[in-house]
């Protein structure tokens, strides 16, 4: 039976109970959510001097195949024996009693986390050394051979623009929104340029960004990658397109840095970074415009669907209905590209 839940929505009692039998930890932890707008629930866990994060399903009905805890701890044990700088994986949990819902535990990496693309505060060289080191390290992640580490069915090889350009042209028809026709041309030119399948497989983040990457407190290296929800196996240059969003947007555009003044702030062009990328890839192809475009269509569907769950009354986040004009903003940047 389920005991009193903490002001933090965890029932205190049972978790004590599994650090206790799990890890051997016996004292009372300290257990503080972590802000930022994650879907699966994420939170700090301090006990006894040991420092980790706890991450687990929201509670509720859930979509099918939507917050795999499973999946994300599958693959941090995976990449932990490799030189991908992720957070060192303690222990799963699949026992809805203790916390109602699936969840795993990780250890906690001290480091910078920066939630503005612009990095205020910083120097103009701190600003370029974040930034390269970002490349480097998806490059590093790309490099790794899933089928090394125990991931050649972490998701379906080959094909891979071809089955997420169906997805989310599926999810963008099937929505009750319209009036958006930049979406439908931007979805009409990639279906019509899309490349042949090279071959490419890596491990695809799917949400590889500034804001999911911790920093080192005394250099620019990057110490952790996080947030591996979206992860499975894809095409490394999905996540090279979705990260040079930010030199395609402006700031009110989800605050990408385009229009900044990138020179003064220190912070590479995007050729510099794609660079830097492919300085520490694997052999990979060149990142062309549809790698980008599709980037700017997916989530340019993705804001299709948080302003319909807005209309609905079903968006997670206080800005919901304000991003509903991102949609077809994205949408117009991906036309930039093919003009």
């Amino acid at each position: 039976m389920a005991g009193p839940v903490n002001a933090s929505g965890i029932d205190e009692e049972a978790f004590v109970d599994y650090l206790s039998e799990t890890l051997g930890l016996t004292g009372k932890p300290e257990i503080a959510p972590i802000s930022g707008g994650q879907s699966n629930p994420t939170f700090f866990v301090t006990c006894e001097g040991r420092r980790l994060v706890l991450r687990k399903q929201p509670d509720g009905p859930l979509q099918k195949g939507a917050h795999a805890v499973d999946r994300e701890f599958r693959v941090l044990s995976a990449l932990a024996g490799t030189d991908v700088p992720v957070p060192g994986p303690v222990a799963y949990c699949d026992d809805k009693t203790i916390l109602g819902t699936p969840f795993y535990l990780m250890e906690r990496i001290e480091g910078r986390v920066f939630h503005e693309a612009s990095l205020p505060g910083l120097s103009p060289q701190e600003r370029h050394g974040i930034y390269l080191s970002m490349g480097e390290a998806m490059a590093r992640l790309h490099a790794v051979r899933p089928d090394m580490i125990g991931l050649s069915d972490y998701g379906r090889p080959g094909n891979y623009f071809e089955r997420q350009l169906a997805r989310w042209g599926r999810q963008w028809h099937e929505s009750g929104l319209s009036g958006m026709p930049e979406i439908d041309r931007l979805e009409t030119w990639l279906l019509a340029n899309l490349p042949e399948d090279d071959g490419a497989i890596s491990i695809a983040h799917g949400d590889f960004r500034l804001g999911n990457l911790i920093f080192a407190h005394d250099s620019p290296k990057v110490v952790g990658i996080l947030d591996w929800e979206l992860s499975t196996l894809g095409h490394p240059l999905a996540d090279l397109g979705f990260c040079c969003m930010a030199w395609r947007t402006l700031p009110q555009e989800y605050g990408g840095i385009r229009g900044l003044g990138l020179p003064a702030l220190g912070i590479p062009p995007r050729e510099e970074f794609v660079r830097e990328y492919y300085n520490h890839a694997r052999p990979t192809a060149a990142l062309e415009p549809f790698h980008e475009a599709f980037a700017l269509f997916r989530f340019a569907v993705i804001f299709v669907g948080i302003a319909e769950r807005s209309r609905q009354g079903n968006a997670v986040g206080e800005r919901a209905a304000e991003l509903e004009h991102l949609a077809p903003a994205f949408a117009r940047r991906g036309l930039e590209l093919i003009a």
